[in-house]
């Protein structure tokens, strides 16, 4: 029964409508009166007796309840959804939902961070990146570059001028760790690349690439490029030749993790010239 009632709040509003306004009990706010026909389109003839409860209790009866406004239990539905962690249509229908009942970008954002506390962190993050895909207002005159930042968790950070003349293009840092393991996100505009370089070590040493947004590229000097798309990871020997940057089309973000290593250095060589870059896709 209790997975009955959860799959009931993970019903769609895909075919909710409204139809005459009612009176607030307390005669303050009027409320649409909310008509749900999705659990009889979708299950009437397979599960009738849960598309009665979906449509007519669920919904007919306790979202037309006049003791809370419509607003106020999309909020809660939508917290109910994200602690349970289901972040499927489900959730991206509420989402909808909430903003149609008056929900603000920033009611929400602080709805998210708050649940965030009691529900678990990987949650909110994911329940962000879908609220993101609604409340789209404020997004649509954002650079490209703060528009993809919006779809990483790690801040692209600072422009990397320290490095600028080893790379073709701009690339940004940020520091993720800086004890224990070195780790910096760094981030590539569309076609940015390094210069071919070598970590160089007398044992040890090296650096491990994690790409967490976009797409790029890795290759090893006399070897094919490596496409890098988010979750691959790319594990480079010390005293290998090689370099790795954006696609041509795409942003691009890795977090580099330097090896501890005896003797270590960096040394770099000459850029990726535009001919080797052009082959890619």
């Amino acid at each position: 029964m209790k997975k009955l009632l959860i799959l009931a709040l993970l019903v769609s509003f895909a075919t909710l409508n409204t139809a005459s306004a009612i009176e607030n009990k307390k005669g303050t706010v009027p409320m649409k009166k909310i008509t749900q026909t999705a659990g009889r389109t979708q299950l009437g003839s397979f599960a009738p007796d849960f598309a009665h409860f979906n449509d007519d209790i669920l919904f007919g009866e306790n979202w037309n309840n006049q003791d809370i406004d419509t607003k106020t239990r999309s909020i809660i539905t939508v917290t109910a959804l994200i602690s349970q962690g289901i972040t499927d249509n489900s959730l991206i229908h509420h989402l909808q939902n909430a903003k149609n009942n008056g929900v603000s970008k920033d009611e929400i954002a602080a709805i998210i961070t708050n649940t965030a506390f009691y529900a678990g962190w990987p949650k909110a993050w994911a329940a962000f990146n879908l609220a993101k895909g609604i409340w789209t207002e404020d997004t649509q005159n954002l650079s490209e570059k703060d528009k993809y930042a919006q779809t990483i968790m790690f801040p692209i950070g600072e422009p990397n001028n320290a490095y600028a003349k080893y790379f073709i293009g701009q690339s940004y840092i940020a520091p993720i760790s800086m004890t224990q393991v070195k780790m910096f996100n760094v981030t590539f505009e569309p076609r940015c690349r390094n210069n071919w370089h070598i970590h160089h070590a007398k044992q040890g040493g090296g650096q491990m690439l994690i790409a967490i947004g976009g797409r790029g590229y890795y290759q090893e000097w006399g070897k094919d490029p490596i496409e890098m798309n988010p979750g691959d990871v790319v594990n480079i020997p010390a005293n290998v030749k090689h370099w790795h940057g954006a696609a041509p089309n795409r942003w691009f973000s890795h977090i580099a993790v330097e090896i501890d290593g005896v003797e270590t250095s960096n040394e770099w060589l000459e850029a990726v010239s535009d001919e080797e870059y052009n082959k890619l896709k």
